[in-house]
Order: structure tokens, then C-alpha cells, then sequence
């Protein structure tokens, strides 16, 4: 049985901004995928078949970013480490890292776009 999400967009409305942020607070790098439509989408680095689910930024005139929306966690070593480069990337740290008991620890941030996104670790 597998996790039942397999795939996300994060909307967002300057693309560029929102690569760059998440660039430079998970240090990855993004791929351009085709679009049905007038939408724009960058996929986050994915593997076919691997775990956890793959997704992408959106910037689409059906879709809009802001606070309240789905809550999207980012898995990594520490939460503390890209906790830290939030600021940096111009976004802001809405929860310091904290336990969630034997689930491990989260921080929740904002992106540049008023997105709140996750991140979570075992550490």
C-alpha cells in the first residue's frame, strides 16, 4: 500500500521568485514541464516509482497563493537547516522547528508568494 498523495502544485504569481525561494531554501533545482493550457509549471526534482510524492509550482489564472490553502511538507535532514535560509530567500519562518513527539520535528514557513509549506524530519 502506498501513500494516497502522489503529486502537488504549489500556485504561485511571479514563477521566477518562487523558483529562486525554493531553489535556495531546499537546494534543488528545478525542470520546466509542458502545459496543457496558459498555465506555467516547474517540477520539483522527482524520480518515477521512488517514495514521497512529486509536484510542481503553477503559475495559472485558475489557481491563486495564499495562506489557508493545502499544506504541503517538504521532507529533509533537519528542519533547522533550511528553517535558516528562509530569510534569506525573502520568505519568512512562521514556526521554529518543534517536536511532534514520535513523528520527529516540523518548521512551517512562508514562501514569497503567502504560501505556508512545511518541513518536516525525523532529526
Amino acid at each position: 500500500m502506498a501513500n494516497p498523495v502522489n503529486w502537488f502544485e504549489i500556485y504561485v504569481d511571479d514563477i521566477e521568485r518562487a523558483k529562486a525561494f525554493y531553489s535556495k531554501v531546499l537546494g534543488i533545482e528545478f525542470t520546466k514541464l509542458p502545459s496543457p493550457d496558459e498555465g506555467e509549471m516547474w517540477a520539483f526534482p522527482m524520480e518515477e516509482n521512488a517514495p514521497n510524492a512529486a509536484g510542481t509550482l503553477i503559475k495559472h489564472p485558475a489557481g491563486n497563493p495564499g495562506m489557508g490553502g493545502t499544506m504541503v511538507y517538504f521532507a529533509c535532514d533537519d528542519v533547522a537547516e533550511p528553517a535558516g535560509r528562509v530569510a534569506d530567500a525573502g520568505g519568512s519562518v512562521m514556526q521554529d522547528k518543534m517536536s511532534i513527539g514520535d513523528y520527529g520535528f516540523i518548521a512551517l514557513i512562508r514562501d514569497t508568494e503567502g504560501n505556508m509549506v512545511g518541513l518536516h524530519s525525523h532529526n
